[in-house]
C-alpha cells in the first residue's frame, strides 16, 4: 500500500512539474497579444473601469422616455460606456482595415475598397463620438 501511494505522489509531482514547465514556456502569438491589449485599451477609454467601480444605472426612464446617455459630463450610465466602447472599437477596426488595404497593392480595386470601408468606419466613429459629446452631453 505504501509503495502504491509513493508511486502516485511521485507521478503527481511529475505531472505538476510538466504542467508548470508547459505554462511557463507558453508564448502567445503577437496577434493575440495585440487583440488583448487593444480590447483592454478600448475598455479603459470607454469608461469600463468607472462602470465597474461606481456601478451606475444601465439607463433611466425620465420624462416619458428612456435616457441611455447621461445628459451631463460628470456622470455616466452603463449604456454610455457600451456606446463609447462600440464606437472606439469601430474606429480601431476602421484603422486596421485601412492598414490591411496597403497589403493589396497588386489588386488596386480591392485595396481601394478596403481603404474606403476603413475610412468610412473611422469617420462614422469619430463623428458619432463628437455628436454625443456636443449634442447630448452639451460639451
Amino acid at each position: 500500500m505504501a509503495r502504491k501511494a509513493k508511486k502516485t505522489v511521485s507521478s503527481m509531482s511529475h505531472f505538476l512539474q510538466k504542467l508548470q514547465r508547459r505554462i511557463s514556456t507558453v508564448k502567445p502569438s503577437n496577434f493575440v497579444l495585440a487583440v488583448i491589449v487593444i480590447a483592454f485599451v478600448v475598455f479603459l477609454f470607454g469608461g469600463g473601469l468607472y462602470s465597474l467601480i461606481v456601478k451606475p444605472y444601465p439607463a433611466v426612464y425620465y420624462g416619458g422616455r428612456f435616457l441611455f446617455v447621461y445628459p451631463q459630463l460628470s456622470e455616466q450610465f452603463i449604456s454610455d460606456s457600451l456606446i463609447a466602447m462600440i464606437f472606439y472599437a469601430m474606429g480601431i477596426i476602421g484603422l486596421a482595415t485601412m492598414y490591411q488595404s496597403t497589403k493589396y497593392a497588386y489588386k488596386p480595386r480591392q485595396a481601394y475598397m478596403m481603404f474606403l470601408v476603413g475610412a468610412a468606419l473611422l469617420i462614422i466613429a469619430y463623428v458619432s463620438i463628437e455628436a454625443i459629446m456636443r449634442y447630448w452631453k452639451g460639451v
